[in-house]
């Protein structure tokens, strides 16, 4: 990929506009609108699709699940046909994808729409790597459902599928012929940020004190 001056300004602002709608949090807006009240206030504090199914419900969980998963969709679909013609170039446009994919997942944990306060960044990442690479999607959530389904540890299946994303699709890129060492790493990056966000989930993993779904809390 030739890196004009352009070239750089347009990857940037993809990454910016990712930012912006990652920023716009599912899980806030469905609280308030529905409820009344801010998820962030109840049960884990997190902004994300599992302590509100946790907090009020499948309905909720589905609303908020599909409001996340479609900003990082949205993010990466347009960064990709947008910068891919503007510059004439689709490789462009993928790259580009990928910034917009982690801008979109920066956004979601940190929200400028709502005191940089967010989740934990595994909806809106599966958005983005379901438009930029279903087939890897595809292998990711096998090993996500089959993690929880054994285990019923949501964090465990997150924690993961996050760090495989990168290796996925490093032999994804590989076997299309994309450069590798760029996809890899911006996966890299984004399994990174999931994975930081579940540091206080690893902690209790290792106590062995880590929330199994389904299971009643101790002063529930």
């Amino acid at each position: 990929m030739e890196l004009t001056t352009t070239t750089v300004l347009l990857l940037l602002a993809a990454m910016a506009v990712g930012y912006l709608l990652g920023s716009i949090n599912f899980g806030v807006i469905v609280s308030r609108c529905l409820y009344h009240e801010d998820v962030r206030s109840k049960g884990s504090g997190n902004a994300g699709t599992t302590n509100i199914l946790r907090t009020y419900g499948k309905k909720a969980a589905a609303l908020t699940l599909a409001g996340d998963m479609g900003k990082g969709a949205v993010a990466v679909i347009l960064a990709h046909v947008l910068i891919g013609w503007v510059t004439g170039s689709d490789l462009n446009g993928v790259y580009a994808g990928y910034l917009a994919a982690i801008g979109a997942v920066c956004g979601h944990l940190w929200p400028v729409w709502f005191g940089f306060k967010g989740g934990k960044g595994v909806a809106v990442a599966a958005g983005a790597i379901l438009a930029s690479e279903p087939m890897v999607l595809l292998a990711l959530a096998a090993v996500f459902f089959l993690l929880a389904f054994t285990t019923r540890i949501v964090s465990l299946s997150s924690i993961t599928v996050a760090a495989l994303y990168p290796v996925f699709t490093g032999l994804w890129s590989w076997y299309v012929g994309r450069d590798v060492w760029i996809t890899t790493l911006c996966a890299a990056i984004m399994g990174g940020l999931v994975i930081w966000m579940h540091r206080a989930n690893i902690q209790r993993l290792k106590n062995g004190t880590e929330y199994k779904f389904g299971e009643k809390k101790p002063n529930q």
